[in-house]
């Protein structure tokens, strides 16, 4: 249950993360209200999660689900370029993000 709880509250680090840059420094409501929001229910979920997932492998997986997230959210509404070599990079990551958690299980 934990892993779900991890992988959800890296879902959230990216609607954060999003949220925050369009939130305009804080200057718009309602991305500053979501990323409020997101922020504390993805550290809670994270704090939750390291109660059995080790510390460094929880915090790599959370941060590597939300940097996928967020550079594949920019990159499909065009907040940012997207390339061959960008997508392989962040399917890099992922691979990275399977292997710990193949690797927490051991």
């Amino acid at each position: 249950m934990d892993w779900i709880i991890l992988i959800a509250s890296g879902v959230l680090e990216a609607v954060w993360a999003t949220a925050l840059g369009a939130s305009k420094g804080f200057r718009r409501l309602r991305p500053t209200v979501i990323f409020v929001v997101a922020l504390v229910l993805s550290m809670g979920g994270l704090a939750i999660a390291m109660t059995s997932i080790p510390v460094g492998t929880a915090y790599a997986v959370w941060v590597g689900i939300g940097a996928v997230l967020t550079v594949a959210y920019a990159m499909i509404f065009g907040g940012e370029r997207a390339s061959v070599v960008k997508v392989l990079l962040l399917l890099g990551i992922v691979g990275c993000v399977i292997g710990l958690r193949i690797l927490g299980e051991a």
